[in-house]
């Protein structure tokens, strides 16, 4: 890994780490406060972020989030209406597309999707942010021993096939 943090940082937004492994190395986009949309608008969730950028860091933010995470529960589980918390939803015509994007713990999940005939999905195309993360980790492994990989490597805790979301 770089020897300062100023450096994992720049290079953290050079390659446009994002997720957990971002907001561990001074990236500060999180989809639910940057682009919040309901409930988080009201939820006002609250940003972790270090500076660091090594396995520490990574490992504080994960601990954090889960915290924030909970908090987040509890909240949304106080303020549910009573009834029925189901809607009708009705069959999308052919062709029709839709594309979601959420805050996952990696970085923003995209899911983009087009509907065939009778509703059955045509296409589906995951996007895990993974993709956008794993160029870090070439950089977080220079100059350690090889015995520390397993442990780098797991704090970003990235995907291999990029669709085990």
């Amino acid at each position: 890994m770089l020897q300062t943090s100023r450096g994992w940082r720049a290079l953290a937004a050079r390659l446009g780490l994002t997720g957990l492994a971002g907001r561990a190395s001074g990236q500060d986009f999180d989809l639910r406060c940057d682009l919040a949309f309901d409930p988080y608008g009201d939820l006002a969730p609250k940003k972790v972020v270090r500076t660091e950028g090594d396995v520490a860091a990574r490992v504080a933010v994960r601990f954090e989030e889960v915290a924030e995470s909970i908090r987040l529960v509890r909240q949304i589980v106080q303020q549910l209406p009573s009834g029925d918390h189901r809607g009708p939803v009705s069959t999308p015509a052919e062709g029709s597309r839709g594309i979601g994007l959420i805050e996952g713990w990696r970085g923003p999940v995209l899911l983009a999707l087009e509907s065939g005939e009778a509703g059955k999905i045509r296409r589906c195309h995951p996007h895990d942010p993974s993709w956008q993360n794993w160029p870090a980790l070439e950089h977080a492994i220079i100059d350690n021993i090889v015995p520390d990989f397993p442990l780098i490597n797991k704090s970003f805790n990235l995907s291999y096939s990029g669709h085990d979301l």
